[in-house]
């Protein structure tokens, strides 16, 4: 990748000549400190942090969705990257242009416009550099993560059979997660657009009630006694959901005339290659 280092972006370099002086010293004073700063910058230019990615952007609840999720931002990131190469080569090719142009320029006036718009042109190149370097840790640290969650499942690929079968378990988890949620503050009571959800997926909303209440239950039975209620408990509450309503899902599949999986329709696998 090209780098670009624009000497005139220096504070200084700022007509001064109608301030007062006490500002012309406060803008020595940033000038000064400036290059620390846009150093401890380079670390914020992404978007989000590590953790936000794998805790609040990547949330599908069981692991074969997590590897979807993943690979759908490794190919966003770098298609994303991809884009960001062709606008650089782009600014690039401008540069030279107008660095050439400035070459033969007679007219005082234009070539003071021409160092402006190259001055700007080189400030554009060296901000859009440090966006695509922030870009590159992300699509890495994605990269590993998918390498990550291969190595948890202890596979070497993913098959679109693996995700098919996991989307009944995934639907399932999610609608009696998001079911939980909403009944922590409506008195315990699954709300109607879950037991719309619930119903969708073949589940009787009044069973899945009594699922919520019983595990409710439980956990009103630790708090009193000073135990605290773990996140862990939760999932493993929501994959006993997924174990007892899977059959429900796939029987109301078949009652519609649907057949839940057709094996005939899936490729071989779903690897990382499968994102480009």
């Amino acid at each position: 990748m090209k780098s670009v280092t624009v000497k005139e972006q220096s504070i200084q370099s700022l007509d001064l000549s109608t301030l007062n002086p006490e500002y012309k010293t406060m803008m020595a004073n940033i000038d000064n400190k400036i290059p620390e700063i846009k150093k401890a910058s380079s670390n914020f230019y992404k978007s989000h942090s590590q953790f936000m990615n794998v805790s609040l952007d990547v949330t599908a609840i069981t692991p074969i969705r997590s590897i979807k999720h993943t690979l759908a931002e490794i190919d966003k990131t770098r298609r994303a990257l991809g884009e960001a190469h062709i606008r650089r080569s782009k600014g690039f090719v401008k540069l030279k242009k107008k660095q050439n142009k400035i070459k033969t320029c007679k007219d005082s006036l234009k070539k003071e416009m021409l160092e402006i718009e190259i001055f700007e042109i080189e400030t554009g190149l060296a901000e859009g550099q440090n966006s695509i370097q922030a870009a590159i840790r992300k699509l890495n640290m994605f990269v590993n993560q998918y390498e990550n969650l291969l190595k948890h499942l202890g596979i070497t690929e993913v098959t679109e059979e693996m995700y098919e079968r996991e989307e009944n378990r995934y639907h399932i988890m999610t609608a009696m997660k998001q079911a939980l949620s909403a009944a922590r503050t409506s008195g315990g009571v699954i709300d109607e657009g879950n037991h719309i959800y619930l119903f969708d997926l073949g589940i009787n909303g009044a069973a899945a009630q009594v699922e919520l209440f019983n595990y409710l239950k439980i956990e009103n039975e630790m708090i009193a006694k000073g135990v605290q209620p773990t996140h862990e408990m939760t999932m493993r509450w929501l994959e006993s959901c997924a174990n007892k309503f899977a059959n429900e899902t796939q029987k109301f599949v078949e009652r519609r005339g649907f057949k839940l999986l057709d094996k005939q329709s899936l490729t071989n696998t779903l690897k990382l290659q499968a994102a480009e």
